[in-house]
């Protein structure tokens, strides 16, 4: 259930400040965005036609206090790493942990398809080698990566997937245009070190984000030309019923920042075993609120749940990057 604050005031509260600055500030805040970051403003902006003064106010005030507290400590954060690494490590130990902490800088041709609609990358790269094309999707957020592939015919979206899952490594060229990402993607040099994209990892995030039935088919698939290959897929992939891995604690934070129409959609697709597991981390007068939707909810398609899953999910793949929560998908040792 969503909190008392929520969590698009954060997004409201950056449109207003850019409305603020003007037409040319507010440009030059966005050339530092990315195209999630940039849609979604701009999404915000579009639909906020009155905003109250004492709105306007709050954000400005806000914005000032926050300004106030920053510091730039080091002019050129790149260089600065660089030179730290290379001084504690020695030249050759910190350019492999440079390369890995510093990758992607040269691969603005593959950054530019971040801007696109899954459907137009999907048919620039319909006719490429699947090598080609899992290269240039490991670069992607799962999320497009998996709206990429489900536009491919299933053998052909199959064929990707394996290559993605046994991908390890890549020498990125530096590209010019997109022209150039479809015809050498692995054109690198010598000097270029592997960028740590691609494997078992990849191909399972990629195929939690493509919904259940093309998950089926491409794992059935893997499976006829690699069992132990899809076996290692399967451990790897994260569905909405592993949230019952989450602690307490770790399932409280994801409620925390899920909205009441997106649970109960998300959770009419669930195990009653997931279901109590909601319940129990909810208030006894949120818990009652949320059985009574759910009883009084009609049918709803499987798309709209298997969707309201997938951001459910994104937002346990996010706090567990930023290390507030933890899952364990296998082993002991093994955290999502």
């Amino acid at each position: 259930m969503a909190s008392s604050t929520n969590p698009d005031d954060g997004v409201e509260n950056a449109a207003i400040l850019l409305m603020s600055l003007g037409e040319e500030e507010a440009a030059q805040v966005f050339k530092h965005l990315g195209p999630k970051e940039v849609q979604k403003l701009g999404e915000t902006i579009a639909k906020l036609k009155v905003i109250p003064r004492e709105r306007v106010e709050a954000v400005l005030d806000r914005f000032a206090d926050t300004a106030e507290k920053q510091h730039i400590l080091v002019p050129d954060t790149d260089e600065y790493v660089k030179s730290v690494l290379r001084k504690a490590l020695g030249e050759d130990k910190a350019n492999l942990l440079i390369d890995r902490i510093l990758q992607g800088s040269d691969i603005s041709g593959i950054e530019s398809l971040k801007w696109m609609d899954p459907g137009s990358v999907a048919e620039l790269l319909r006719n490429e080698h699947p090598q080609i094309v899992a290269a240039i999707l490991v670069h992607l957020d799962y999320d497009q990566g998996a709206g990429v592939l489900k536009s491919f015919p299933e053998r052909q979206r199959n064929e990707v997937l394996v290559r993605i899952a046994t991908l390890d490594g890549i020498q990125p060229a530096a590209l010019k245009d997109l022209n150039e990402v479809l015809s050498k993607v692995l054109a690198g040099g010598d000097r270029l070190k592997k960028a740590s994209l691609g494997g078992v990892k990849a191909a399972a995030e990629i195929i939690n984000m493509m919904g259940s039935s093309v998950e089926t088919s491409a794992l059935d698939y893997i499976r006829e030309a690699d069992g132990d290959l899809a076996q290692r897929i399967m451990d790897n992939m994260f569905t909405f019923e592993d949230m019952n891995k989450l602690d307490d604690k770790g399932f409280q934070s994801v409620l925390k920042e899920v909205q009441s129409e997106s649970l109960v959609i998300a959770l009419k697709g669930a195990t009653p075993e997931l279901r109590e597991k909601v319940f129990k981390n909810m208030s006894t007068r949120a818990a009652e609120t949320l059985r009574e939707d759910l009883e009084s909810r009609g049918p709803v398609r499987v798309s709209e749940v298997e969707a309201e899953q997938k951001e459910m999910l994104k937002i346990v793949r996010r706090l567990v990057d930023e290390g507030q929560i933890v899952l364990a998908s296998g082993g002991a040792d093994d955290y999502l």
